[in-house]
């Protein structure tokens, strides 16, 4: 049995896809807008989320964009463009699978299956790191940090970037890398979503800007995480 999010605006269809993967041994939470959708991502994880492209208040192609920036389960985009383009391009955004309308409850449930069994697989390939860096330890398995010994309440995103710095101590990250590699998302102008995050996570780390103990500002270029002198 698998968790799954079911994103479908369609209420007939959103019923019926319902009861069906319910029928087969599925818990299943269905919404029917993107806000929806990223609300119930970030307040409990499902294994899967099967999305809708024709939402009424987002793209789902942008739907598909913002719920890569803040978590990596598999995503199965619910689709009637079957375009090899649009395909595509939605692959490349972090879909992990497509279907196209119309589809019974069994074909997405074999979909499901398959999707899930390729995401154990290499979960499994791959063993969760845990890195140290002075006081600090980062447990990617247990998406857990701790900060001399005390438990460290970081959000996903905080922890998301965290992880990514202690994982190439003493290397100066940039602006665009950790919006590609921890947003999910293109570096497009200046974005200050990095700013917030990295001002919170200093907080909770008992650092600021103008003091800085593990996370350093490299003007012009990016940050990097070092033990502290």
């Amino acid at each position: 049995m698998a968790s799954v999010l079911l994103v479908e605006d369609d209420h007939v269809v959103r019923g019926a896809m319902l009861r069906s993967l319910t029928d087969r041994g599925h818990a299943v939470h269905a919404v029917g807008t993107a806000l929806d959708a990223l609300r119930r991502v970030a307040a409990e994880t499902p294994d899967l989320v099967v999305l809708d492209l024709g939402l009424p208040d987002l793209d789902g192609s942008d739907a598909l964009r913002m719920l890569r920036g803040i978590t990596d389960v598999p995503i199965i985009i619910a689709t009637a463009r079957d375009d090899e383009q649009s395909v595509v391009k939605l692959l490349r955004a972090g879909a992990d699978d497509y279907m196209v309308k119309p589809f019974t409850g069994a074909h997405l449930d074999a979909r499901i299956t398959t999707v899930l069994r390729r995401a154990g697989r290499a979960s499994r390939t791959v063993q969760p790191a845990v890195h140290s860096v002075g006081g600090l330890r980062v447990d990617v398995g247990e998406r857990s940090a701790q900060l001399d010994g005390e438990q460290l309440a970081l959000t996903r995103k905080e922890f998301d970037l965290l992880a990514y710095l202690a994982a190439r101590p003493g290397r100066v990250v940039s602006r665009r890398e950790l919006l590609e590699e921890v947003w999910r998302q293109p570096s497009v102008g200046e974005d200050q979503t990095i700013d917030v995050h990295l001002y919170w996570l200093r907080r909770k780390m008992g650092e600021s800007a103008a003091k800085p103990r593990y996370l350093r500002t490299v003007r012009g270029v990016g940050f990097r995480l070092v033990a502290p002198d």
